[in-house]
């Protein structure tokens, strides 16, 4: 049973690779969140696809993994916060979402919930699962 429990250290930052292909696969769709006041939507799109993958190569490989998990959890976290709680409250969302308001801002609203699920359990892979603590202790 230990050798199927221990499979969730490698499946929750490997799950992550869904947003390293979105990020690739549609930048407009990754560049449409970056909020109005921040330039550069397009390069931040492709900054946080290279900082998903590191993270992703850091926790699989254990190098520097609690580090790489609590600047996940940071991320994830300021996502909510900027992008998905804004939006849900029907801030920055456009013309072509309008028509269906009332259902954009109640998926804003599951995104927000679940980047605060994926916080936590960032935080606790940081903590629990995290092996090299050699930048945070």
């Amino acid at each position: 049973m230990d050798k199927i429990l221990n499979l969730g250290k490698y499946i929750f930052p490997l799950s992550f690779l869904l947003y390293v292909g979105l990020h690739l696969g549609k930048p407009e769709v990754g560049a449409a969140f970056v909020p109005d006041f921040i330039p550069f939507p397009y390069f931040w799109n492709y900054f946080t696809l290279v900082c998903i993958l590191l993270f992703i190569v850091s926790a699989v490989i254990g190098k520097y993994d609690k580090l790489a998990y609590t600047l996940m959890a940071l991320y994830v976290i300021l996502m909510a916060v900027l992008v998905h709680l804004p939006r849900a409250m029907g801030h920055e969302l456009t013309s072509t979402m309008m028509a269906d308001l009332g259902r954009e801002k109640e998926l804003e609203m599951v995104n927000f919930f679940r980047n605060i699920m994926v916080t936590g359990a960032l935080l606790a892979f940081a903590k629990f699962v995290a092996k090299d603590k050699s930048i945070i202790n």
